[in-house]
């Protein structure tokens, strides 16, 4: 079903998406199976992520300390304070889209204080 060119340019890529990040899709995947580790083919195949983006995937979440791998095998983090912190943001976030509306973060910058470089461009 077709949108209109407004829905598209105001909507952010998740939104028009319908669904999960591939990290989500990933970390609720780990999450479901935690006693269990994962090669990245399996994860990408059970998840439907391409395997030449699975890698990177793990490795953004790694970053983060969501999930901790050995060998070739990949695991949801053992730190379940993280991940319980990680959830209650996000079930905040989407509340307050729901109630305000999602954040575009470039309206940010019409909204930003005046910096003395600012001001100084403006005045020459």
């Amino acid at each position: 079903m077709p949108i209109d060119i407004d829905t598209f340019e105001g909507s952010s890529e998740d939104t028009l998406g319908g669904g999960l990040t591939q990290p989500e899709r990933v970390l609720s995947f780990l999450a479901s199976h935690a006693d269990q580790a994962f090669r990245p083919v399996e994860i990408a195949g059970a998840t439907e992520i391409p395997q030449n983006s699975i890698n990177s995937v793990l490795r953004r979440l790694e970053e983060r300390a969501l999930v901790r791998h050995k060998g070739e095998y990949w695991a949801i983090t053992d730190d379940r304070d993280r991940l319980h912190s990680l959830t209650q943001y996000e079930l905040v976030t989407e509340s307050l889209n729901e109630l305000y509306g999602e954040e575009d973060p470039s309206e940010w910058v019409e909204h930003m204080p005046a910096t003395d470089d600012t001001e100084k461009t403006d005045n020459e």
